[in-house]
């Protein structure tokens, strides 16, 4: 996986570019820490299955 993702903030209301901030590999998969370069927004993905950034 990339350190950098595009995906859309909500804070900053348009796309913007995340860092990898943090990864752990867990029973369900990989957990990342995704966080907005411009305003530090932060969101989690486990594997391809939970993104809270869709909650």
């Amino acid at each position: 996986m990339s350190l950098e993702i595009d995906h859309y903030c909500p804070d900053c209301e348009d796309d913007e570019t995340f860092y990898r901030a943090a990864s752990t590999e867990m029973h369900l998969g990989e957990k990342v820490k995704w966080h907005c370069t411009e305003c530090d927004y932060g969101f989690v993905k486990i594997g391809a299955n939970v993104d809270t950034s869709e909650a």
